[in-house]
């Protein structure tokens, strides 16, 4: 196996459901506590050893590139204002990862986002990551997936299991457990009723790919709104060849809708080292 070093992080949406904060603003770069919701999952992945991150943007994502970019002039400020903890954290965050970035020019679905940046992956084994689906754990969720690949050598999806009136929300998968404890995944539905769904999993937006996935991507068939399903181009490699899923150990929140992120914000704020004594004392009053 080549080793697992790329990523990709489809970035393009219109954040539609946070206006009119994100009419100027991605909404990956909204703040959760005291840094942007797409930081999270680059850090997560680095933490996996997945070194090489391949962001999928579009129009207006302009300050995603610059949130990883070098800025002379502010490090510059920061070190003679003497600010050196601040200095040291923006310098790291320009320094982190190599990015590439590529633009996704029409939004024909998740499944076309992660098949633009087909040129990059070549014939490598890859991961995707949703940033707004934000998992905090102490054995990272890439990692998590990572573990099952360098087992495996097989594609991996991240997994959580849903109550019955929340499965028409999520892409839900059939499964069958084997000998060495593995879920193989045998089938996935995109928000099926509830009484239409395989199980009570849900794919929770973290993937390993082996590189077929994007063979199979260019050649599934639109489905709703003349979308390119990646469910769809799962489906179809699980018939080919093994796709384990992981129950992902973790606090998970989903911060791409706004109460999501306001639990995220909440939640982590109050154990945040800094801010989380402060915080517990003023939800507290007003609770």
């Amino acid at each position: 196996m080549k080793p697992l070093r790329k990523i990709i992080f489809p970035a393009a949406g219109n954040g539609t459901r946070f206006l009119p904060a994100t009419k100027a603003t991605p909404k990956e770069m909204l703040t959760i506590v005291d840094k942007p919701l797409i930081q999270y999952g680059v850090e997560e992945a680095l933490a996996a050893d997945m070194e090489q991150i391949i962001m999928i943007t579009g129009r207006g994502k302009r300050a995603i590139e610059d949130h990883f970019d070098i800025s002379a002039e502010l490090e510059t400020s920061l070190k003679n204002a003497g600010k050196s903890a601040l200095y040291q954290e923006v310098s790291r965050v320009a320094r982190m990862a190599e990015v590439i970035y590529v633009r996704q020019k029409q939004a024909l679905g998740l499944g076309h986002a992660v098949l633009c940046a087909r040129h990059w992956v070549g014939d490598e084994a890859f991961g995707v990551s949703l940033a707004d689906e934000l998992i905090i754990s102490d054995n990272p969720a890439m990692q998590q997936l990572r573990q099952v690949y360098d087992q495996t050598g097989c594609s991996v999806v991240g997994l959580m299991q849903v109550p019955a009136d929340k499965v028409h929300k999520y892409g839900i998968v059939a499964y069958k457990k084997e000998n060495n404890g593995l879920l193989r995944l045998t089938d996935m539905v995109e928000k099926p009723a509830a009484e239409d769904a395989p199980s009570d999993m849900a794919i929770v937006g973290r993937y390993i790919f082996t590189p077929r996935l994007m063979d199979l991507l260019r050649e599934v068939r639109p489905g709703s709104g003349d979308e390119i399903q990646l469910t769809d181009a799962i489906a179809a490699l699980a018939k080919e060849q093994p796709v384990y899923g992981v129950l992902l150990d973790g606090q998970r929140f989903d911060a791409g809708n706004p109460e999501g992120f306001l639990q995220a914000n909440a939640v982590l704020g109050m154990q945040h080292p800094q801010y989380g004594e402060v915080l517990r004392k003023v939800l507290k009053e007003h609770l």
